[in-house]
C-alpha cells in the first residue's frame, strides 16, 4: 500500500491545474454566445482570486480586459492556460505554452480520439509530457475549485456550484453539466470539479491520489466509462476509502454488453462484464450508484453526516403509514430497527400523547408538534442502542412544516449530548418541494431530506455499508511454493499443439503444480493400462474421454462412472469407443480417474475480463451453480480475508458451514484452493478461462480436491 509520500508524488503537477495563480484563457473571443467568451465570464463572475490573461491575436479587449495576441506575450507567469482554438491550431498553442512554462492546461477543444483523430491526440500527449505539463481533457468541460483561496470556474458550464466537500470527476461533460446544476438545486457542495474529456493525460486515477490528501474533500463521486488502468485505480480506491476514510460513490456506465464472445466455462459464462466492473469496484470499497439520482441521494448523507457506528435505526413519524414504509425499506436493506432503552421509552412517554406507539419506528401520531419533534429527536440520539435516526414527517393542515424543521434542527444541536459519537439523522419531509421552507432549514443545518422513506433507507444503509467495510480486516496477499518451470512446460506444450484448451491430463498436471488438489487420475491408452491404474489407487474408478476440443464430454456420452471391477474397465473401453465413433470421433485419448463420492459439490474458476483483469469466482457446483448462479467474484489479487469472504456470502453458506447438525466443510482448504488459483492465473496471465467443477469440499482431516478442471488459454497473434 502507498503512503502520503508516493500520493503526493502522484498528483505532482495538478496544482497547476486545481490551485493555479494565474490562468490564460487562449481563444477568449469578443462573440456573445461563444464558449472562449464564457470561460472568461465564468472565471471573473465566479471571483477566481489571480489574474486572468485573455489569448485572442485579433482583438485588444475581451471584456473589457486587455487582451494578449499569444500565451507568450504576456508578461507574467502562467500557471494554467485553458485552451478553446481550432483543433488545427491546439498544437501550436501548446508549443507555445511550452516555451512560456505554463505548466498546466486544459484542453476544450474536441475533434480527437472521440472522432477518430488518435494520433492527433497522441501526438499532442507526447508533446505535454515532453515538457512536463498536466493536460485536462482535451474534448472537455472544464475544471472548478469552490476553496475560497481559489475561487476557480474554469469551464464553459451554465452553473456556479455552491461550496462544499464533494469531489467530482466525470469522463461526459454533458452529464458532469447536469450534475452540477443538480447538485446545485440539491444542496450538495463542490470541493472540486474536473471534467475528464478523453482523458489523454491527467485520469481519474490521478485524481483520487490528488482528492486523497486534500483537506478540502471528504467525498469522492466519479461518473465513469472506464477504469484506464483498473490496478492502480484499485490500489488508489482503497487507499482513499481505508487509510483516508473518504467514500468514493460512483456511477459506472456500459452495464451491458452487446455482442459479447462465446464463453464455454461456467467461470466465463457467470462473470458479465457488469459484473466485474461491480466487483472491481466493491473490492476497493467503491459505492457503486445505479442512477444519477442515487448519486446525489448518497452523496447528500455522506457530504453532510457522520457515518453510523452500527446498522440499528430508529424511525420518528408522525404517521402510521410512512412509518412502516421505513421500517420495511430497513429491513429488505439489511438495516436493523433499534430496540430502545427502557428509560428512552419513558422519556418519550413523557413528551407524547398516550395514544402515540413509543416503539420503534416511534408513531407520534398527526398531533405530532414542534416540540415533540424536538424531545422525540433528542431522545432517540441519546440511546446508546440506536445508530442512526430517519426523521418523518407528513404535513397535516394545522402543522407548520418551517417550526417542525426547527425542532428537529435543535433536537440534534451539536451542543445537546447525543452519546459518545454522533449519529447520522435523515429527514423525509413527503409531499413537500425542494424550495419548502422547511426542508431548506433542514439543508442549511447539514440534514439532508429526501422525498420517500426508501430513499433514505437506501443512503443509510450505504454509509453503514462503508463503515462496516472500513472495519473489515484488509487482508494479505499469500504466495505458496509452486512448481511454476512444470507449469511453463505444460502451457507451452499446448501452445506447441496450437491449442487454446488444455487437454485433461494437462490440465491436472498445472493444478499438481500449484498444489491444488485433484482427484488422481492418468492418461491410457488400453484397458490394461487402466486396470493396473485402478488396483494402484483402488476401486471403484470414472473412464472418461481425454480430447482438449471436446469440452462437454458428457454430452457425447464421453464419460463412464462407477467402474468396480477389470472386467467393467474393459467393457467400458468398447462401449466408450462405440459412442464416440457414432459421433464421428476415432482415435481418442482416455484418462482414468478415481471415483470419490461424498462431501459438497463446489465450483472454482478463474476468467479474464478485458476491462479489469482477471476475475475469481467461488460458488456451490452441480445443479447450483447451472440453476441458482449462486457464486461470487473477487478481482485478482486476492488476500486470505477475500477468500474467506467469498465462501461466506453465499446464500447456500449453510451448506457449507453445518447446516442442521452435518459437519462443516474445510474452510481453510477452500480459502487456500482460491489463494492458489490467484497466484496461477497472476503468474500466467495467459490463462483465459479456468474451472474446477466440482471441486468436493470434505469437512477437516478429509481430503478436498477437484474432480475435474478445463483451463483455456487465450488466442495467440
Amino acid at each position: 500500500m502507498s503512503t502520503d509520500t508516493d500520493l503526493t508524488t502522484l498528483c505532482r503537477g495538478l496544482d497547476a491545474v486545481l490551485r493555479p495563480r494565474s490562468i490564460a484563457v487562449v481563444g477568449a473571443s469578443r462573440r456573445p454566445g461563444s464558449i472562449g467568451r464564457g470561460i472568461v465570464q465564468n472565471l471573473t463572475r465566479y471571483g477566481f482570486q489571480g489574474p486572468v490573461y485573455p489569448v485572442n491575436n485579433k482583438a485588444e479587449h475581451v471584456l473589457s480586459m486587455r487582451a494578449w495576441p499569444s500565451v507568450e506575450a504576456i508578461p507574467d507567469p502562467v500557471d494554467l492556460a485553458i485552451v478553446v482554438v481550432p483543433r488545427a491550431q491546439v498544437r501550436e498553442v501548446v508549443e507555445g505554452c511550452a516555451r512560456k512554462g505554463v505548466c498546466g492546461l486544459v484542453v476544450i477543444t474536441a475533434g480527437f480520439r472521440e472522432v477518430g483523430a488518435a494520433a492527433l491526440e497522441a501526438e499532442l500527449t507526447e508533446l505535454v509530457r515532453r515538457h512536463g505539463m498536466r493536460m485536462v481533457g482535451p474534448n472537455c468541460l472544464g475544471v472548478f475549485n469552490t476553496d475560497p483561496a481559489v475561487r476557480m470556474n474554469g469551464s464553459f458550464a451554465a452553473t456556479q456550484p455552491l461550496e462544499g466537500r464533494a469531489a467530482f470527476a466525470s469522463q461526459s461533460g454533458a452529464l458532469g453539466e447536469v450534475v452540477l446544476a443538480t447538485a446545485g438545486a440539491v444542496g450538495l457542495g463542490i470541493s472540486q470539479f474536473v471534467s475528464l474529456g478523453n482523458k489523454a493525460d491527467v485520469s481519474g486515477n490521478d485524481l483520487l491520489a490528488w482528492w486523497a490528501v486534500d483537506p478540502r474533500t471528504k467525498l469522492i463521486l466519479l461518473y465513469l466509462e472506464s477504469f484506464g488502468n483498473p490496478r492502480r485505480f484499485a490500489a488508489l480506491a482503497r487507499e482513499v476509502t481505508r487509510v483516508h476514510g473518504k467514500p468514493i460513490l460512483a456511477v459506472k456506465s456500459g452495464r451491458s454488453r452487446q455482442g459479447a464472445r462465446a464463453i464455454s466455462s461456467h467461470t466465463g459464462s457467470l462473470a458479465e462484464s457488469d459484473l466485474a466492473a461491480s466487483s472491481l469496484l466493491a473490492n476497493c470499497g467503491v459505492i457503486r450508484c445505479h442512477t444519477a439520482q442515487q448519486l446525489f441521494d448518497f452523496g447528500l448523507g455522506f457530504a453532510n453526516q457522520p457515518l453510523p457506528r452500527g446498522r440499528r435505526v430508529a424511525v420518528l413519524t408522525n404517521a402510521g403509514g410512512p412509518g412502516i414504509m421505513a421500517t420495511d425499506a430497513c429491513v429488505h436493506a439489511g438495516l436493523e430497527m433499534a430496540e430502545l432503552a427502557p428509560q428512552t421509552a419513558a422519556a418519550l412517554r413523557a413528551i407524547l400523547p398516550a395514544e402515540a406507539s413509543v416503539l420503534n419506528p416511534v408513531d407520534m401520531i398527526a398531533s405530532a408538534s414542534t416540540a415533540s419533534y424536538r424531545g422525540c429527536t433528542r431522545a432517540l440520539l441519546r440511546d446508546e442502542g440506536v445508530d442512526a435516526l430517519l426523521v418523518l414527517f407528513v404535513s397535516p393542515v394545522v402543522t407548520d412544516p418551517p417550526a417542525i424543521a426547527r425542532g428537529i434542527v435543535e433536537g440534534v444541536a451539536p451542543g445537546e449530548p447525543q452519546g459518545a459519537i454522533p449519529k447520522p439523522v435523515l429527514c423525509c419531509f413527503m409531499g413537500r418541494g425542494s424550495d419548502d421552507q422547511g426542508i431548506v432549514l433542514l439543508r442549511q443545518a447539514g440534514i439532508p431530506n429526501y422525498p420517500f422513506p426508501e430513499d433514505a433507507v437506501r443512503t443509510l444503509a450505504a454509509m453503514a455499508g462503508f463503515q462496516s467495510w472500513r472495519a473489515l480486516p484488509a487482508g494479505e496477499i499469500v504466495r505458496f511454493e509452486v512448481d511454476r518451470e512444470r507449469a511453463t512446460r505444460v502451457i507451452a506444450r499446448t501452445r506447441a499443439a496450437g491449442r487454446e484448451w488444455l487437454a485433461t491430463g494437462d490440465a491436472a498436471e498445472l493444478l499438481q503444480a500449484y498444489g491444488i488438489p485433484i482427484v488422481p487420475s492418468e492418461r491410457v491408452h488400453t484397458p490394461d493400462e487402466a486396470i493396473a491404474f485402478a488396483e494402484r489407487v483402488g476401486y471403484p474408478v470414472v473412464l472418461k474421454l481425454d480430447v482438449p476440443d471436446v469440452l462437454h464430454k458428457s454430452d457425447v456420452g464421453g464419460v463412464i462412472v462407477d467402474l468396480r471391477s477389470a472386467g467393467e474397465i474393459k467393457g467400458a473401453f468398447w462401449d466408450l469407443k462405440e459412442r464416440l465413433a457414432k459421433k464421428g470421433i476415432d482415435d481418442a485419448h482416455h484418462l482414468v480417474q478415481k471415483m470419490v463420492g461424498g462431501g459438497r459439490e463446489t465450483i472454482i474458476g478463474a476468467v479474464q475480463d478485458a476491462h479489469v483483469g482477471h476475475l475469481i469466482m467461488f460458488g456451490l457446483g452441480g445443479v447450483f451453480v447451472e440453476l441458482m448462479k449462486d457464486v461470487s467474484f473477487r478481482v485478482h489479487p486476492i488476500t486470505d480475508a477475500d477468500a474467506e469472504r467469498m465462501i461466506r456470502e453465499l446464500k447456500g453458506w449453510p451448506l457449507l458451514g453445518g447446516h442442521r447438525g452435518s459437519e462443516p466443510v474445510d474452510v481453510a482448504c477452500l480459502v487456500q484452493v482460491l489463494l492458489r488459483v490467484s497466484q496461477l492465473v497472476g503468474d500466467f496471465p495467459e490463462i483465459a478461462e479456468m474451472d474446477l467443477n466440482p471441486f468436493m469440499a470434505e469437512p477437516a482431516g478429509r481430503p478436498s480436491m477437484a474432480v475435474d478442471a478445463r483451463v483455456r488459454l487465450e488466442k495467440q497473434e
